[in-house]
């Protein structure tokens, strides 16, 4: 079990407290949803998570098996849907391997991506894409 502590602090901004660590961080809304644009919108955090979540797990793989993941990149795009409900509707994330990852490793660490816990709590409605490069 971990303890998040968010509170409101007006403006459409909000600030969280990771209870086992104490780091903080802000939410602010969207320009286009009424907000000023000027922190992460929980629905970013949401993307953050997904391509933070697949980097995780690949590196838990990739130091099972001693290969070297570092430098390896996610790019998470968020797209929003308006109807029936706004919401995130769609998820583009493109992985760029670091060089020497061998060709070998490529095929289990993108498994261990698809599988990652973010990613198996979201929505099925959301879509989400990975490409790789």
């Amino acid at each position: 079990m971990v303890e998040i502590e968010a509170q409101y602090e007006g403006g459409l901004h909000t600030r969280s407290v990771h209870g086992p660590s104490g780091a903080e961080l802000q939410t602010d809304a969207p320009l286009d949803n009424q907000g000023r644009g000027e922190a992460f919108s929980p629905t970013d955090l949401v993307a953050s998570a997904l391509g933070a979540c697949m980097l995780t797990v690949m590196g838990i793989v990739a130091d099972r098996h001693g290969w070297t993941l570092a430098g390896t990149r996610i790019r998470v795009e968020k797209h929003m849907v308006t109807e029936p409900l706004r919401r995130i509707g769609r998820l583009v994330v493109e992985l760029t391997w670091a060089p020497g990852i061998p060709d070998s490793a490529r095929g289990p660490l993108i498994r261990a991506a698809e599988t990652c816990p973010v990613l198996e709590s979201l929505h099925p409605e959301i879509e989400v894409d990975l490409k790789v490069w």
